[in-house]
């Protein structure tokens, strides 16, 4: 829920916060009433040079996905900086090792944004299932000369075996609405899950097992160094041919290289990515693909969400700050992967 006011607070006293990017006007507004807040109004992405040249003494510091916070720049802002908190479920982007090192907290937004994601995830499967691509442009362009049989003819859902490479709240989320499409769910985690959160989805122990038991692939799992590269061509060779792969975790699980030779020779019939290595600048040879449906990294964007992950951020700062612990504080065994 939204923050108490302004006059709340003693405003001789708050504390010095610099905000990264641009937040929902009513998130930015709560940061105004809690804290001296100085933020990145061009909201263009910064370097951790950038970044430490602005945050200067500040005790908190509000960051997204899209910043590298790493070991030089959290020693940079050190002693003065208390928290990190990132609008983000992901924390692959802080030197977390570094943070507890120096004793810094570091905060993110779990839970709330799971449904918004799942709804993405369904989005890119069902637009890279049915060529939702090729038919908006076909419309939208004036080529459509009217219905046909064999027009645009692309895979159905029902009975298909989806494949969620990380089952966790996320994961869950998808698996949930791909089972009213009539879909099958298996899956592969770090470990497997109690037959409760499972709910008849079937585990397999390796990716690859799981590669082989997917007419279509959901790409969910936390970003993680280990895990960067995961799904490479090896893999993907495992998908049966005419499989559909869908991305709404991060860009560099996945190879663009062995991705895009699956989509030329045919092996995958199609592929769904709201993610991308080196975002913004993706590989530029999926543009030249028509069965390929892009999306700008909009998983969590709804309104409802952002503002909800930017309370969850404020209400953890304040929970900090009176000598409570939070359950969106990273714990000590911070690199493990999020359920």
């Amino acid at each position: 829920m939204p923050p108490e006011s302004h006059n709340d607070y003693d405003t001789e006293t708050l504390e010095k916060a610099f905000v990264c990017r641009r937040m929902p006007p009513d998130v930015e507004a709560a940061m105004a009433a809690r804290f001296r807040v100085d933020r990145n109004e061009s909201d263009a992405l910064l370097s951790p040079a950038a970044i430490a040249e602005r945050a200067r003494d500040v005790s908190v510091l509000f960051v997204t996905a899209t910043e590298r916070i790493d070991g030089e720049l959290l020693r940079n802002l050190s002693p003065a900086l208390k928290t990190v908190a990132t609008l983000s479920v992901g924390h692959d982007h802080i030197d977390l090792a570094t943070a507890r090192e120096l004793g810094i907290d570091v905060l993110h937004t779990p839970d709330v944004l799971s449904d918004a994601c799942a709804e993405v995830a369904m989005m890119l499967l069902l637009n890279a299932a049915r060529r939702g691509y090729e038919a908006d442009r076909m419309v939208r362009g004036g080529q459509w000369p009217g219905w046909a049989p064999t027009q645009l003819l692309g895979k159905g859902l029902v009975g298909k075996r989806l494949g969620i490479f990380g089952m966790g709240r996320i994961g869950r989320a998808i698996a949930t609405r791909a089972r009213a499409f009539g879909m099958r769910i298996h899956y592969h985690n770090r470990s497997r899950l109690p037959a409760e959160l499972e709910d008849g989805a079937i585990y397999h122990a390796t990716l690859a097992d799981l590669c082989v038991h997917s007419d279509m692939l959901m790409v969910a799992a936390p970003g993680a160094p280990q895990l960067k590269g995961a799904l490479d061509a090896a893999h993907i060779a495992a998908l049966p041919r005419g499989a559909v792969v869908a991305n709404i975790s991060r860009g560099d699980i996945v190879s663009d290289d062995a991705l895009i030779a699956a989509l030329q020779s045919g092996h995958v019939f199609a592929a769904g990515l709201d993610v991308f290595a080196n975002e913004p600048n993706l590989d530029p040879r999926y543009r030249q693909f028509d069965n390929v449906f892009l999306s700008p990294h909009i998983g969590s964007a709804t309104e409802e969400t952002r503002n909800a992950m930017g309370w969850l951020l404020l209400d953890g700062l304040a929970a900090l700050r009176r000598g409570e612990r939070p359950a969106n504080l990273i714990s000590a065994v911070a690199n493990a992967q999020p359920t």
